[in-house]
């Protein structure tokens, strides 16, 4: 008996430590930001303009503005969780090959950003993108692209202004709903600083919304997407599911590639 209550006792200790060590190491989970020097020069095949918008508290945002002859539109893409615009850039050069133009940022503490992330500031950072895209182009031809992190950030954008239509590549439920899958055994309601909660926000959402997810998606389950797709009001919606298809190869997948430049055009949902 005695034994028996050590080892519950050493087993209370390690869960409590890891507790607190969910609490406070989440920001590492979360976000895996790589940093860039100041004076680091980017090289893209497309056209581009590095630029830096400058947040209400003066930190300076950095951003790459891609440019296409004749654009189609433009791709107001937020990216996901892990690198900086080095990496993305490369990503979104699919667009670019598609005659659209793109605006994509990097958050707080990646790249060449200085300061720290809030979940408040990564909203109006990502506003402040939205507002330098509204400048230039017709909100009718801005579409709003988020991938695996971004979606939420998408989705609350798009929530709060008019663009064509909103993309949302792995997305999820909210980030509870994604905690819950990897920590099943914590309570991580309690635990997360960071709510992100895209089925709140995506109530808002008045333009044509399309999802594309993988069902064997690792790190955001396809269960939170599918729960996300269910809660979106009206027919304005459309969900892919790309069988076999995973977190980070969904554009090598035909449901993708075969349907991306139709949903880039807003041809989304009943009657579209």
């Amino acid at each position: 008996m005695r034994r028996f209550k050590k080892i519950v006792y050493w087993l209370v200790l390690l869960y409590i430590a890891a507790l607190l060590g969910l609490y406070f190491y989440q920001e590492k989970v979360l976000f895996q930001p790589q940093e860039l020097p100041q004076n680091y020069t980017y090289s893209f095949k497309n056209n581009f303009n590095e630029f830096f918008l400058t947040a209400k508290d003066e930190v300076a945002l950095n951003g790459i503005h891609f440019k296409s002859i004749s654009p189609k539109g433009v791709v107001l893409y937020f990216h996901g969780n892990a690198g900086n615009l080095k990496r993305w850039g490369e990503i979104v050069s699919l667009f670019v090959d598609k005659q659209y133009d793109v605006i994509i940022m990097d958050y707080r503490g990646y790249g060449k950003n200085k300061s720290t992330i809030t979940e408040k500031k990564l909203y109006t950072d990502a506003q402040l993108f939205y507002n330098y895209a509204a400048e230039k182009y017709s909100e009718n031809d801005i579409i709003v692209y988020g991938r695996s992190l971004g979606t939420g950030i998408a989705v609350k954008i798009a929530s709060e202004n008019h663009p064509r239509n909103l993309i949302l590549e792995t997305p999820y439920y909210n980030l509870k709903d994604v905690a819950k899958n990897w920590f099943p055994y914590f309570p991580v309601g309690l635990l997360l600083k960071y709510k992100i909660p895209s089925n709140r926000f995506i109530q808002n959402v008045r333009c044509p919304i399309a999802i594309y997810h993988g069902t064997n998606d690792k790190v955001v389950p396809y269960s939170s997407g599918k729960l996300l797709f269910e809660s979106i009001p009206g027919s304005s919606k459309e969900m892919f599911t790309i069988a076999n298809g995973s977190h980070n190869n969904l554009n090598t997948y035909n449901e993708y590639t075969m349907t991306i430049d139709r949903v880039l055009n807003n041809r989304i949902g009943k009657g579209y």
